[in-house]
């Protein structure tokens, strides 16, 4: 449910119309796809380190031990290497979104289980987080992130008007609720866990507390509704 990764959908197939790079049109062999994804885990940890541009295809083969022969034999370009990547980061995502909500009625539960599963994934991937910040930069692959924080923005909405529906939460526009705790964990998860270094657990608690509780504490909000009633 983080931006772009946002990172960033909580669960149900994409929006319609929204398909942004073409599966592979040949069949590979088992082998291939092993190759295939040798290639995508590599550049995807070389673009993290060392930037998108300064990386060449040649660097790329060189890593993996293979020619430009097979690299082309499985993407047109560097780009399209580029943008496959972020696609089958997003979709990593919403998978590990998907599994962590299934089995869970309360919509309530449903939020704070989606705001845990995207730090933790933005923990354990931090080279694709990475990439995902730098695409924002980049006119070729900006629109790929929009749509990927308009899937995820889809995905939330459901669970936010659920929890409305059911008097969890309290009666607001959904969808600016759902952009409201999209950015914040996309934010939190950025600035704590990726730049400052700091546990993505405790992270997510406190995403969690700000998300579903705000930052007043339940006796001051008592005491200021008295005040104004």
């Amino acid at each position: 449910m983080v931006r772009g990764a946002c990172v960033r959908g909580w669960s149900g197939p994409p929006t319609p119309g929204r398909a942004i790079v073409p599966e592979v049109s040949r069949r590979l062999t088992a082998r291939g796809e092993r190759r295939r994804a040798e290639l995508l885990d590599f550049a995807a940890r070389r673009f993290a380190a060392n930037g998108f541009h300064p990386t060449s295809v040649a660097d790329i083969v060189d890593g993996v031990g293979v020619g430009k022969g097979v690299f082309y034999w499985y993407f047109e370009s560097k780009d399209e290497l580029f943008r496959q990547i972020l696609v089958d980061a997003q979709r990593d995502l919403r998978r590990a979104q998907r599994r962590a909500i299934e089995d869970e009625p309360d919509p309530l539960r449903r939020i704070e289980a989606g705001i845990r599963t995207s730090v933790a994934w933005l923990d354990h991937n931090r080279h694709l987080f990475v990439l995902l910040e730098l695409a924002r930069t980049e006119a070729a692959f900006a629109p790929l992130v929009r749509q990927g924080e308009e899937q995820a923005v889809a995905d939330a909405l459901p669970h936010v008007a659920a929890g409305i529906g059911a008097g969890l939460i309290r009666r607001s526009d959904p969808l600016v609720i759902s952009h409201a705790i999209l950015g914040i964990t996309d934010h939190l998860a950025r600035a704590m866990v990726l730049e400052q270094g700091r546990r993505a657990d405790e992270v997510a608690d406190a995403a969690v507390a700000i998300c579903l509780h705000g930052i007043v504490p339940p006796a001051t909000a008592r005491v200021r509704l008295d005040d104004n009633s």
